[in-house]
């Protein structure tokens, strides 16, 4: 006797087959109850194998999605503490029952029309008859054998596989359900779930939201469980530190090991995830910098952090000079530096990055600038400090003594910001220009970083450093829309002059 409730709690009828005359009569009470209930409380009826062994199952509703169907119980709704046990469910699968010597060429065949859960294996031993298996297959594309494909019941022709769709008892436990499903379940109906992270070696990192925290030690523990390698989980607590790049965390779950190792275009860092900046989100402008760089050329890293600039650029064999003011950073960098085998190419600095601008690298500059004329290589400034690096752009003004170089030597700049201007290019570019006292409107590009939140973004403005901006004593040109331009001297007043556009004389 074979029984189908069709299609799986989706049909109004029973269909049975090869049942005699005793065992239909035993079948019309259920059928003639369900049929007047309209099925919302029939329960659904399966057979496993060729035995006579007929089971009840949990009532499916008919309007059921699938996301419903593979999500925990409700009544986790609410739960602080993570109790792995209340995530128990039983739902039900229709399986296909094959020889065993034929699952695996079955199994190429049936990709589209099998279960796809991870944690959930798709092919099962048959408890009723060893010889063969149950291949678990998606309810929500196989309710009955019209549901497969013409070529799907083809090689189950050749194969000589009945298309015959079987019912199993499937029990969920918390190990089969994934992050997301776990804290949408859990969570207040409606709100935000955490769906990323920033995973920094063994460390997730979270950013909670004020709904979030009541819940924020039981997220903790589902990150953890669920993302293997991740020993760890804290949430910043504060805004990042503008002096020394670091912020305040607290530890959700795990080890209380801040200690971390992490992998980067194919470079090592090493160094204590609670005291330095480190955001795996920024590996791409990182390489993008990087590719930027030749052989030979000069960087200027001047907000170092541990390295993610400095170390790329010194294995492609440039000369770099490293600093950063936080005193763990600096000493992680350090580090960096010898474990990537690169000591000797890069000089580390502990300084403001006024300071360092207005020392080392002034230093630096005036030796590569005399040497301009037989000099092929360039020189770059990477300033990754987006709360701050453009007022540290002031720096540059009168910088140097002497004649300039030529326009194509000068040093180039890389600077990081934050905008949250409806037309951040451009606030950028002005602020930038602001901060330099000359106009960078047409001799500067505005790079997109990355969205950091709403209505705030990531940017990097690129531009040569004008002759006029960087040494002494240069006569620049003053435009005016309404009188003819000017000619004076550049002196420090000149530059407090907002109402006046200063363009280099170049």
């Amino acid at each position: 006797m074979r029984i189908l409730w069709r299609p799986f709690g989706f049909s109004r009828l029973l269909k049975v087959e090869r049942c005699n005359p005793t065992e239909s009569e035993l079948l019309i009470p259920l059928a003639r109850t369900a049929l007047t209930q309209k099925l919302r409380k029939a329960p659904c009826i399966f057979l496993l194998g060729q035995r006579k062994r007929v089971s009840t199952m949990p009532e499916m509703e008919t309007n059921k999605s699938h996301s419903e169907l593979f999500s925990p119980p409700s009544d986790v709704r609410g739960m602080t503490k993570l109790d792995k046990t209340a995530f128990k469910k039983t739902v039900t699968i229709p399986v296909l029952k094959v020889r065993k010597e034929i699952v695996n060429r079955l199994m190429q065949s049936l990709r589209r029309a099998a279960l796809q859960r991870p944690g959930i294996k798709r092919v099962i031993e048959d408890p009723e008859d060893a010889e063969c298996r149950l291949i678990m297959l998606d309810p929500y594309k196989i309710l009955t054998h019209d549901s497969f494909e013409k070529a799907e019941l083809n090689i189950l022709n050749q194969l000589d596989v009945s298309p015959q769709i079987f019912k199993y008892n499937l029990e969920l436990t918390y190990e089969n359900f994934k992050s997301e499903e776990i804290l949408r379940a859990v969570l207040p109906e409606g709100q935000d779930v955490i769906s990323g992270f920033s995973r920094v070696g063994h460390i997730a990192h979270l950013n909670l939201r004020d709904h979030q925290l009541p819940f924020k030690h039981l997220i903790g523990q589902v990150m953890i469980d669920k993302n293997p390698g991740i020993t760890s989980a804290v949430n910043k607590i504060n805004n990042i530190d503008n002096t020394y790049r670091n912020f305040e965390m607290e530890l959700l779950s795990g080890e209380e090991n801040m200690m971390t190792k992490v992998r980067e275009n194919n470079y090592t860092y090493e160094f204590d995830f609670s005291k330095v900046y480190w955001n795996p989100r920024l590996s791409t402008e990182h390489s993008r910098i990087t590719d930027l760089l030749k052989s030979g050329d000069v960087l200027f890293d001047v907000f170092a952090g541990v390295g993610p600039f400095t170390i790329p650029a010194a294995k492609k064999n440039c000369t770099v000079f490293a600093n950063d003011l936080n005193p763990e950073s600096h000493k992680w960098l350090l580090h960096n530096c010898k474990l990537n085998k690169v000591g000797q190419k890069v000089k580390v600095f502990n300084l403001d990055g006024k300071d360092f601008l207005q020392g080392p690298v002034k230093e630096e500059l005036l030796q590569q600038l005399e040497l301009s004329e037989e000099r092929k290589s360039s020189i770059h400034i990477v300033m990754n400090l987006p709360a701050k690096a453009i007022e540290f752009l002031s720096a540059f003004r009168s910088l140097l003594d002497g004649q300039p170089c030529s326009s194509e030597l000068l040093p180039r700049v890389h600077c990081y910001s934050f905008s949250k201007d409806a037309d951040p290019a451009e606030d950028v570019r002005q602020r930038a220009g602001t901060a330099l006292g000359v106009s960078l409107e047409a001799c500067s590009s505005v790079h997109p970083v990355r969205n950091v939140a709403p209505n705030k973004e990531m940017l990097c403005i690129t531009f040569q450093i004008p002759a006029a901006v960087l040494y002494k004593n240069q006569t620049i040109k003053l435009e005016d829309h309404e009188d003819p331009p000017v000619k004076r001297q550049k002196t420090d007043d000149a530059f407090s002059e907002e109402k006046r556009e200063i363009v280099s004389n170049t």
